[in-house]
């Protein structure tokens, strides 16, 4: 098997400073980034669903960047709940840790349930536009030509980033994540939503008025904003759009040994020695700019089960974490051990982000029902601790 060798090679994880810095005031360096990104972990949903047992899988293992813990796709009338639900929450974990980065993400998508909220005053303002009451209006927000419309499904469409509204809509909800104390925002898939500006400039005002608002608002006077960038990233002028670049991990199926899987440079469009350079925004230079990598979901495929090589996105048939769900419990293991290394090793400005929770369907906790045990491997990986299966 392959994860056989791997095991046998005793995969490392680096060994943590024992003073590791985590610091940082309306600038980010880049050796604090690279410590938060080093024990990040995709937790998505913890501020729609928190039990108790995730706060102790939180503490337990030590997470430092919490990816996706609050995020709508479609249903946007409900961002008060969501918010009411998740704010005592955010004040338990940052009393757990107050150098813990929470991120919220605001997708590709836009449905007809935007029309129910209320537009505030200082959105208007923001824009520089006369306050008056009306609410969100979805074919606002969307390509001319019906291009992209309904895109997901009936009513749910890619916004266009060109649109005024679109931008009014995607600073409304980043001030909400902001305001609840979250200081990383992750924007999906950029690019879809970007057809008609090929410079960009609708995507740089819109991040330059999330900056401001959280160097005045933030905890720490930033936010720490990603996109999947299947391009490597985005670069004008020099300057990088990012704070860091974050993409799929992009397994790789071997055939014949069902249902294995690799990570490998340039199979199908990982990121892997792709992510470009330039000036941060926190205001160092570099030639590759730190990225993430996800067990990321994006749905079925009509091959479950299947290898097929011309499939380079599904692995066995199934999205990534469908996949690394149905692998037997050692497998799992043996295999985050196996990916976080193998990025470490195969381009040193990127980093593996640990599963701690894919929505509803996916835990690594250790307790029933739903844990599925990868917990005290996540967290022997991250203290450095040689771990057998």
């Amino acid at each position: 098997m392959l994860l056989a060798v791997a095991v046998a090679q005793e995969v490392e994880a680096e060994e943590p400073a024992k003073d590791t810095d985590y610091h940082f005031d309306r600038r980010i360096s880049r050796e604090v980034l690279e410590n938060y990104l080093s024990r990040s972990a995709t937790v998505a949903s913890l501020l729609h669903l928190t039990s108790e047992d995730d706060l102790r899988m939180m503490q337990n293992t030590g997470v430092k960047f919490a990816g996706r813990v609050i995020w709508m796709w479609g249903k946007e009338s409900r961002i008060d709940e969501l918010i009411e639900r998740a704010r005592p929450f955010v004040k338990k974990l940052h009393e757990m840790d107050p150098d813990l980065v929470l991120q919220g993400a605001i997708f590709e998508v836009v449905t007809t349930d935007v029309d129910k909220i209320a537009i505030p005053e200082e959105v208007f303002r923001e824009f520089g536009l006369p306050v008056e009451l009306r609410n969100f209006q979805y074919k606002k927000m969307l390509y001319g030509f019906r291009h992209r419309h309904n895109h997901w499904y009936k009513d749910a469409s890619v916004p266009d980033m060109s649109r005024l509204e679109t931008r009014m809509w995607f600073f409304y909800v980043a001030k909400r994540w902001i305001d609840l104390g979250l200081e990383g925002i992750h924007i999906g898939q950029v690019a879809l939503m970007d057809d008609w500006d090929r410079d960009h400039r609708h995507w740089r005002d819109l991040l330059s008025r999330i900056r401001a608002y959280a160097r005045l608002k933030a905890r720490r006077h930033l936010v720490l904003i990603d996109a999947h960038v299947p391009s490597g990233g985005i670069v004008h002028e020099g300057r990088l759009m990012f704070d860091f670049h974050s993409f799929p991990c992009r397994p790789k199926a071997l055939a014949g040994k069902p249902y294995e899987a690799v990570l490998e440079k340039g199979y199908s469009d990982s990121i892997y020695g792709r992510s470009k350079g330039g000036l941060t925004p926190s205001g160092w230079q570099c030639a590759s700019l730190p990225y993430i990598v996800e067990i990321d979901n994006f749905g079925p495929s009509d091959h479950a089960g299947e290898y097929r090589s011309g499939a380079p996105i599904h692995v066995w048939g199934w999205d990534e974490i469908n996949w690394f769900m149905k692998q037997p419990e050692g497998y799992r293991n043996d295999w985050l051990r196996y990916a976080y290394s193998w990025v470490r090793k195969n381009d040193p400005n990127g980093f593996f982000q640990m599963p701690l929770r894919r929505f509803e369907h996916y835990s690594a906790s250790m307790n029933p029902p739903q844990g599925k045990r990868q917990e005290e491997t996540i967290k022997a990986i991250w203290a450095g601790i040689r771990k057998g299966p």
